[in-house]
């Protein structure tokens, strides 16, 4: 009986064998291929880790569209964002596990500067609480000033003070790159390194991550590094590589799908690489933990998936019976992702040279998929038809307010009556100033960003931002007593969900 049951095993595995990686080693290029055209994806590269072995490591397209022989390859350096965070995570557990620090220590007992606005949640915020997103803040509140900005890491910690809460403390799911800013400062209070050496002594140089930095001035001066791009009307825009070293626990990695798959490797390996063990087993448990509810998963596309929560640096969710260990990283014109499948000894890495796409996601999704042995469907175009829809609806509600600009109507009150410096709490101070008959924003934090005024009606104006990532938003002006009281600034949800009311100073 155990004999028959042992060769039906060996007969279901070779075919599942079979099945997941049929993809892999038949589709993956011109699906990719087909793809990136479909999305506008100037360049791409991928790794994937299997049982142990790198089966995939791989560039595709170009480093810059407009140069052919600039291809992208295995080192191509990309911008990788929010996936620093599962390092600086990992990092601050296993200072825990040396005894340096612990989860459930209070911020102030480390930081005495450290504070909120609510005293009770200053006086009780745990380094846990920083590292899940907890700490009550909406999705990116925050971030108008703190992502590109000239603040230093101390400055934008000492800032969270001024932000009004959306949620009470640990009440409610807000993604917050402050908190994993905090986070990783923590580090060199507690250790006798920056934050930015302890990950090149503990990760980069025992994992081989030759190509892998922390800083702007990196990526920026290395010739085997991706132009980042954006849309602008359905057409790619190259950006500068955005400088968030202020943030750098938090976004500040650059790296390439070969070093990440050594990451990935130790990941799914208990801690170890190349038979050396890196970072304790238990430590990388303490990450994948759940310590803060997501969402569930209402998405009949994906009807396996039922919940989603965050564990330290983490998204954590399930899919079909397996637990999804992943990270999603977005910067200036990049998107990118990483993944791990413990059960299934399974890991990937897809990183792309836009910010408009989520053919990154969806690529992610078809190699689990297909290493699972599920039916085929493409994720990709599934999520390319409700991207264009929604653009379709965003360029309609555009074309509208454009319509209203070339009117030329006149605004409320002479335009020099909407000049001035306006002040807001989180942010500090912008000027807005008359300059060739129209208005102009100034930024006091973000010296190169300025935001051009075009009256709709009245007092409302469409303002185009000089840097694209920010988009074009309708800013209205509070007008009493035919008095400007304040404006209300917004910037594109990719950098901020929140309007900020800036108060005119008299």
């Amino acid at each position: 009986m155990k004999i028959k049951l042992i060769l039906s095993f060996l007969i279901i595995s070779s075919v599942y064998s079979a099945a997941q990686n049929s993809f892999i080693s038949d589709s993956l290029d011109v699906y990719i291929q087909r793809e990136m055209k479909a999305w506008k994806v100037p360049g791409m590269a991928v790794a994937i880790v299997k049982d142990g072995k790198v089966v995939v490591s791989k560039g595709y397209g170009l480093r810059d569209k407009d140069q052919k022989d600039e291809k992208v390859d295995e080192n191509t350096l990309f911008q990788i964002a929010s996936n620093s965070k599962a390092f600086t995570a990992t990092s601050i557990a296993l200072l825990a596990y040396q005894h340096r620090i612990s989860l459930e220590d209070h911020v102030t007992k480390w930081m005495p500067f450290f504070q909120l606005k609510d005293p009770f949640a200053t006086n009780d915020v745990r380094v846990r609480d920083l590292l899940c997103h907890r700490l009550g803040f909406e999705t990116f509140q925050g971030d108008m000033l703190n992502w590109g900005c000239n603040l230093s890491r101390k400055e934008i910690i000492m800032n969270l003070r001024n932000v009004d809460p959306v949620y009470s403390f640990r009440s409610h799911y807000g993604y917050c790159n402050a908190g994993f800013l905090t986070a990783g400062e923590l580090i060199p209070l507690v250790s006798d390194t920056t934050w930015d050496d302890f990950l090149k002594y503990h990760f980069f140089q025992p994992l081989q991550m030759t190509h892998t930095s922390t800083t702007w001035s990196t990526i920026h001066s290395d010739k085997n590094a991706c132009t980042p791009y954006t849309l602008v009307k359905d057409k790619l825009v190259a950006m500068p590589f955005v400088n968030v070293d202020n943030l750098g626990p938090a976004a500040s990695i650059n790296s390439c799908v070969k070093d990440l798959s050594h990451w990935l490797l130790m990941q799914l390996d208990s801690g170890r690489y190349e038979g050396k063990r890196i970072v304790p087993f238990s430590v990388l448990q303490n990450t994948r933990t759940s310590n803060t509810i997501v969402r569930d998963q209402n998405n009949p596309y994906y009807p396996s998936k039922h919940f989603e929560t965050y564990g330290l640096g983490w998204f954590l969710e399930d899919y079909n019976g397996k637990k999804i260990i992943s990270h999603d990283g977005g910067a200036n014109g990049f998107v990118t992702t990483t993944c791990v499948i413990p059960e299934m000894n399974l890991g990937i890495v897809v990183l792309t040279n836009t910010d408009v796409n989520y053919l990154y996601g969806a690529l992610r999704q078809q190699i689990i998929d297909a290493y699972m042995g599920l039916p085929y469907r493409n994720y990709s175009q599934y999520n390319l038809i409700r991207q264009e829809k929604g653009m379709t609806k965003e360029d309609a509600e555009l074309a509208i307010k454009e319509a209203l600009v070339s009117k030329k109507n006149k605004p409320e009150l002479e335009l020099k009556e909407y000049t001035g410096t306006y002040h807001n709490a989180v942010y500090g101070d912008i000027t807005i100033k008359e300059e060739k008959e129209k208005l102009n924003i100034y930024f006091s934090h973000h010296p190169t960003l300025i935001g051009h005024l075009d009256v709709l009606e009245k007092s409302s104006f469409l303002c185009v931002y000089s840097d694209p990532e920010y988009g074009v938003r309708t800013i209205p002006f509070t007008v009493v007593d035919n008095k400007v009281k304040s404006v209300s600034v917004s910037v594109n949800n990719f950098i901020d969900y929140m309007s900020y009311e800036f108060t005119r100073i008299p």
